[in-house]
């Protein structure tokens, strides 16, 4: 599969991995399933590497997770903080926003990565490409504006800020995992294997926390959405760290086509979640198609 067939898939998968997640958060403590859904995900891997090592079973090259250094665990530990915060931020946003304007707004992460790749990477765009980036990020905007139709200001509205700020961390993530799959070599299980096993460390006093009661919290009911969450997030997650792999992958192309979730998350808004405003929003939808095509001109 090349590259850009598996951005494109990784970009379905991740939008269904947002609609569980508006399932799961919504009426619910957002902890509790930000720690269980990586602790199914922290599982399923610590069981591959079990297997890899006592050798009991041959695992496939494409579950393979190669040893690192010390230096290297420390670096994915610092990518799974990053993480941790964007997707703290962006949980709780996307419990109380509409999922219809919440996923458009994380959509923007590819801003800060387009930027970073530009001036950190080297990376250049010929005209289409930097034509549809601007398209599909202009297109995101508009439909995070109708937001104001439905009476979410973003000066006013906090959690529209906490989002923005969950936003920004994904896209300097999005920066970080083209650092770690090219610049250090690290192949796409062992990103994702580590990644997600640290993220479970990082989430388990947070929920501890919540547990025992050392804030106010919610109710937390389990949902089997939060299994969805899980596995949605590690088939696209490893179609998207399989695509930065390639040398010829650029990562403002990658991250800007993979934020084509949008559109699943739209439409699920609208029809599964009976959202407001889809019609107003439909313009701004065809512009993110658009701009998506134009960034697939070579």
């Amino acid at each position: 599969m090349d590259w850009v067939t598996a951005v494109i898939f990784s970009s379905l998968l991740l939008g269904c991995y947002d609609l569980c997640i508006k399932h799961a958060v919504r009426d619910n403590a957002v902890l509790p399933v930000l720690f269980l859904s990586n602790l199914c995900s922290a599982t399923l891997w610590i069981m591959v590497i079990g297997v890899d090592r006592s050798q009991a079973l041959v695992v496939a090259s494409w579950l393979h997770v190669t040893p690192m250094t010390g230096v290297q665990h420390a670096m994915l530990f610092g990518k799974s903080a990053l993480v941790a915060g964007a997707w703290t931020c962006s949980y709780f946003a996307m419990k109380h926003l509409p999922l219809s304007l919440a996923s458009p707004i994380r959509s923007m992460a590819p801003l800060v990565t387009f930027a970073g790749a530009l001036l950190l990477l080297g990376e250049r765009l010929n005209g289409w490409q930097a034509a549809g980036v601007l398209v599909t990020l202009s297109s995101f905007l508009g439909l995070s504006l109708v937001g104001r139709r439905e009476g979410i200001h973003f000066e006013r509205n906090h959690w529209i800020w906490i989002l923005i700020l969950g936003t920004f961390f994904n896209g300097l993530s999005g920066l970080y995992d083209k650092f770690l799959l090219g610049r250090i070599g690290l192949t796409a299980p062992t990103l994702q294997a580590w990644f997600s096993i640290y993220l479970a460390i990082i989430f388990l006093p947070l929920a501890l926390g919540w547990k025992l009661r050392l804030w106010p919290r919610n109710h937390f009911l389990w949902r089997t959405s939060i299994l969805g969450v899980s596995l949605f997030l590690l088939l696209a997650d490893y179609l998207y760290f399989s695509a930065l792999q390639n040398p010829e992958a650029m990562v403002s192309i990658v991250s800007s086509v993979r934020r084509g979730s949008a559109l699943v998350s739209f439409a699920g808004g609208v029809f599964l979640y009976r959202e407001v405003n889809g019609w107003r929003k439909l313009p701004a939808v065809v512009g993110i198609l658009a701009g998506i095509v134009l960034m697939l001109v070579h």
